[in-house]
């Protein structure tokens, strides 16, 4: 992964989206306030459908949600609180 050459490198991948989900939904409805209850029962872990879901209510925003993502991941990741 050439972080240099300028493309989003991908840290989280969908099975510690999806194992961490828990977790992350409670940051999810602070950051993306918009999200219902419902959409998130209907993401319930998989990582296609909240990013699908977040576009759906704020737009063509992909990248800086993979982006945020990203770095919610790492920085558990850094603080050694992510679970397996």
């Amino acid at each position: 992964m050439d972080q240099a050459a300028g493309a989003a490198t991908t840290v989280v991948n969908k099975d510690q989206f999806q194992g961490n989900w828990k977790q992350f939904k409670g940051e999810v409805k602070k950051q993306w306030g918009e999200l219902t209850d419902d959409d998130l029962m209907q993401i319930e872990g998989d990582m296609d459908k909240f990013e699908g879901k977040v576009q759906e209510r704020y737009g063509d925003r992909k990248e800086e949600v993979k982006r945020w993502t990203d770095e919610w991941f790492e920085k558990r990741k850094q603080s050694g609180t992510q679970s397996r």
